[in-house]
């Protein structure tokens, strides 16, 4: 199957890729981050490549079951990470969002593949929309989550004045900051116009723009503390190990919403609940 032959080869791509820049990080030679962003970005196309055979196939976002949507999530961090290195440069940002992401789709993989028959309720193009808005935020917000943990790592080193290899790797804490504030400022209009557009969809689907649908409310949550916490650097001046240990809470609320709301609570966003319906075969 054409399907399983491109994810297999994207997931050896990445696996590959994270191998560069983890040699990189140790060695420090240029040639060894080349050599793993060229196998990043053929991982990219291929994986790309995978999503549009599957979207082929279903007539609609290929991001209707635990697999996809975790392989899709894998897609737009990677997709993230690339623009953010053509604006930053920061190399080493790549030895934690390359294998991030590659853990992503190997835990996807985990899963059988579904291109299974699709009502056409699921076959309309705000569906589409709504999924690639907010799983875009969501990969910014992954970012700063991994910018977060650095800069938290690196802050420890400079306190207790621990140089190990890592701290003279890693870039200034200023830098760090940075990364983590564009992130957030990026990624939360992504994630409003992922929640408008859920409800407009849900509209079509359902009748209800809202039914407290326990997504819809954990995506409410994670909203107002993106909100805060965005408030908060801008308004009061927030920066550094405060705005770093917010990011790490506010992703930790994301991951409950995006993985606990389909696998271990009821609610039409449940992984059972849409092969119910029909979405998946």
């Amino acid at each position: 199957m054409l399907g399983s032959l491109l994810f297999k080869v994207a997931i050896f791509f990445y696996v590959f890729a994270s191998a560069g820049f983890i040699v990189f990080t140790i060695k420090q030679e240029k040639r060894l981050f080349n050599i793993g962003f060229f196998l990043l970005i053929l991982g990219f196309l291929v994986h790309t490549g995978f999503l549009i055979y599957g979207y082929c196939l279903l007539g609609t976002a290929p991001v209707l079951d635990l697999r996809s949507s975790l392989s899709f999530f894998s897609w737009c961090i990677v997709l993230v990470y690339i623009l953010f290195f053509f604006k930053f440069k920061l190399r080493i940002l790549g030895a934690f969002v390359t294998p991030f992401s590659t853990f992503l789709i190997l835990i996807s993989s985990m899963f059988p593949i579904c291109f299974g028959p699709v009502k056409p309720i699921f076959k309309t193009v705000w569906l589409t929309v709504h999924v690639g808005t907010i799983f875009i935020g969501n990969a910014l917000f992954a970012i700063a989550f991994l910018a977060a943990v650095m800069y938290l790592l690196q802050d420890y080193y400079i306190k207790n004045k621990k140089f190990s290899f890592l701290y003279e790797r890693l870039p200034s804490l200023t830098t760090i900051d940075t990364i983590n504030h564009y992130s957030l400022i990026y990624g939360f209009p992504f994630l409003t116009a992922g929640i408008i557009t859920g409800a407009i969809y849900a509209q079509i689907a359902f009748g209800k723009y809202w039914q407290w649908d326990p997504k819809e409310v954990w995506s409410l949550v994670t909203w107002i503390l993106y909100a805060i916490l965005i408030h908060e650097r801008l308004a009061v001046g927030w920066k550094g190990r405060k705005a770093a240990i917010m990011s790490i809470l506010c992703f930790v609320v994301l991951s409950i919403s995006f993985i606990g709301t389909s696998l271990f609570i009821e609610g039409y966003h449940n992984i059972k609940q849409i092969e119910r319906l029909g979405a998946i075969g």
